[in-house]
C-alpha cells in the first residue's frame, strides 16, 4: 500500500495562483489588455518605420496605419484605416519641387490635395493592393502595380509582437506566482 501526504498549504497556494492567473480576473484582464496595447503600438511604429515611398510621403498618409484593441475579447489588430468619407479639408500647401507657374489646379486635384493624413488611407490601399488599368476619354491612365508593403511588413511585425506578448504574459505569471507564494 502507498501512502501520499498532501500539504494543504501548497494546494491552497496553487489554487490562489490559478485563480489570479485566470483572464476572467479583472486585474489580470487589465494587465493583459495593457500588454496587448503596448505590443500593438510598437508593431505599428515598426511598420511605419519600415515603409518607404520613392517620392516620400509629404502629407503623411502613412499615419493612416492604425492599431485597435478589442473591447469584448483580449486582442487587437493593425490595419490601414478605411474612412468612409473625408473629415474635412486641411491646408498643406504646395509640396511640389517645381514652381507652380501659370498652371492652375483643377477643383478635383485641389480636393484630393486637401485630404488630411487619415483621409489618405485610400492611397495606401492603392499602393498596397494595386489598381487595374484605367482608361478615360483622354486615353490610357495606366495602373499601379501592387507593392504589398503592408502584408509583408505587417505580418512579420505583428508576429513578432505576438511572441513578445507571450513572453510578457509568462513573465507576469511568474511574477504573480512569486507574489502569492511570498504572501503565504
Amino acid at each position: 500500500m502507498f501512502k501520499i501526504d498532501i500539504d494543504d498549504g501548497i494546494v491552497v497556494k496553487q489554487k490562489k495562483l490559478l485563480e489570479a492567473a485566470l483572464s476572467s480576473n479583472p486585474d489580470t484582464e487589465r494587465k493583459i489588455r495593457a500588454m496587448v496595447r503596448k505590443v500593438l503600438k510598437d508593431a505599428r511604429e515598426e511598420i511605419i518605420r519600415s515603409v518607404h515611398f520613392a517620392n516620400g510621403d509629404p502629407r503623411q498618409s502613412i499615419q493612416a496605419i492604425r492599431r485597435i484593441t478589442y473591447k469584448q475579447i483580449l486582442g487587437g489588430n493593425v490595419n490601414i484605416y478605411n474612412r468612409r468619407k473625408a473629415s474635412g479639408s486641411s491646408v498643406h500647401g504646395n509640396t511640389s519641387q517645381r514652381p507652380a507657374g501659370n498652371r492652375k489646379r483643377s477643383a478635383s486635384s485641389q480636393r484630393i490635395l486637401d485630404y488630411g493624413p487619415l483621409d489618405r488611407g485610400f492611397i495606401l490601399r492603392f499602393v498596397n493592393q494595386g489598381t487595374t488599368r484605367r482608361t478615360t476619354a483622354y486615353g490610357n491612365r495606366g495602373s499601379i502595380s501592387p507593392r504589398n508593403f503592408f502584408g509583408s511588413a505587417g505580418a512579420q511585425k505583428v508576429s513578432r509582437a505576438a511572441e513578445r506578448l507571450s513572453r510578457m504574459i509568462d513573465d507576469e505569471l511568474l511574477k504573480m506566482s512569486g507574489e502569492i507564494s511570498g504572501r503565504s
